[in-house]
């Protein structure tokens, strides 16, 4: 059986690969000059490739059902025993995180290569799909050059997250050709634009914060973790996660950084009663020295009303209230998120409802199958989403009918 599939990412590997196993002829499509690309810069380029604390609830979409099946079937640890099995070693974080123990994305994608080169499947770099098609015997996939013919076929092709790294609308639009639908298309995983008149001058600080994303009074998202701010707005891990709800939403959003979260509002209000009784010859400038970074410190004092050069002893205990109320709510208006080319992950994609979760077979196509991204499947930061593409790709990779 010939079985081509379209896309040498995370999903489109893992899919040649099982394939193979099974004993298929695989020939791996990829459009740029060389397979797993977008997987060199996940993670910072040491690439998150799963995570130990993995639920249902970390994954998103019309129907994030969906992906139970695939994901039980190939869990986390079956994930770590395959790359062992590989000669890929890994090391997880205290969160869950797991990453190679090289710290490099590139051994990943360097021992998912080996194997492919090892167990036979013919990879063909530069090869850009443009037209997908049924046959009487199965299907043809046509570049502008050329056309292959296969059995069966196994759509792999990503998002539109990440352009510059090979993100693009290609897959949705050759799922569309046969009769598939997809929902709206957000950014996930991408910095947060604010207004920028606070975190301007922040740019480039890290802190630690609980973040709520609001609309009035209703929490429509929420995360903790570390936060990095830019001369736009936040990013950050504990950003990324509220971003997905941010990119959806139509405006009148706000982020709330609570930054101090392993105090309450009374004991910052006591430390910094304290720092007034102990250091009166300071300034407001330096009230928060010591507690949160410097220009973090200087910029919340502003945000709550106070210039910097006011003495200690003149704050009133109201004064103080005001003060560490900002540390603990720093409200930053949204004014949308960066796009695509900006973002990690696509929320939204291919109707799940018109593929068997059990095979990812197309319910409306016979003999092809999808996997990874280009489905309405999004998980949170902290490698969910490679683990989708590791357990989709395997179960597709197995062409069970």
């Amino acid at each position: 059986m010939e079985v081509l599939v379209i896309g040498g990412g995370a999903a489109g590997m893992m899919a040649a690969l099982t394939a193979r196993q099974g004993g298929r002829a695989v020939t791996l499509l990829e459009r740029q000059a060389r397979v797993g690309r977008k997987l060199l810069a996940t993670g910072n380029g040491r690439c998150n490739l799963t995570n130990l604390h993995l639920t249902p609830a970390n994954y998103h979409g019309e129907a994030p059902d969906f992906a139970a099946y695939a994901l039980s079937r190939f869990d986390v640890d079956t994930t770590l025993d395959f790359f062992r099995g590989l000669g890929l070693l890994t090391v997880a974080e205290p969160g869950g995180r797991v990453y190679p123990l090289s710290d490099q994305a590139g051994s990943v994608v360097d021992v998912l290569r080996f194997a492919l080169d090892e167990a036979g499947v013919a990879t063909r770099p530069g090869f850009e799909v443009t037209d997908l098609r049924r046959t009487k015997r199965g299907f043809a996939v046509s570049s502008a050059e050329e056309t292959l013919t296969a059995e069966k076929v196994i759509l792999c092709a990503g998002g539109l997250a990440g352009g510059k790294l090979g993100g693009g609308m290609s897959g949705y639009q050759l799922l569309e050709s046969l009769g598939h639908r997809r929902t709206a298309l957000y950014p996930a995983l991408v910095q947060v634009k604010t207004d920028p008149t606070f975190v301007r001058s922040l740019k480039g600080v890290r802190a630690d914060a609980a973040v709520s994303l609001r609309r009035g009074k209703s929490v429509l998202a929420q995360s903790q973790g570390e936060v990095q701010f830019t001369d736009f707005g936040v990013s950050g891990p504990a950003v990324f996660e509220v971003s997905r709800a941010a990119a959806a939403g139509k405006g009148g959003l706000t982020l709330h950084l609570d930054l101090l979260r392993s105090l309450n509002l009374g004991e910052t209000a006591a430390l910094l009663r304290r720092r007034r009784a102990a250091m009166p010859h300071l300034t407001t400038e330096n009230l928060l020295t010591g507690v949160l970074h410097n220009r973090l410190g200087r910029t919340l004092v502003r945000y709550a009303g106070y210039d910097l050069t006011t003495p200690l002893p003149e704050l009133a205990e109201a004064d103080l209230q005001a003060i560490a109320a900002a540390v603990h709510d720093f409200a930053l208006p949204v004014q949308g998120t960066l796009g695509f080319d900006g973002a990690q992950v696509t929320a939204g994609g291919i109707r799940t409802a018109e593929f068997d979760p059990q095979t990812l077979q197309s319910r409306l196509v016979p003999g092809l199958y999808a996997a990874g991204e280009v489905l309405d499947i999004d998980g949170d930061c902290g490698g969910y989403n490679l683990q989708w593409a590791w357990s989709s790709g395997n179960l597709a990779g197995q062409l069970l009918d």
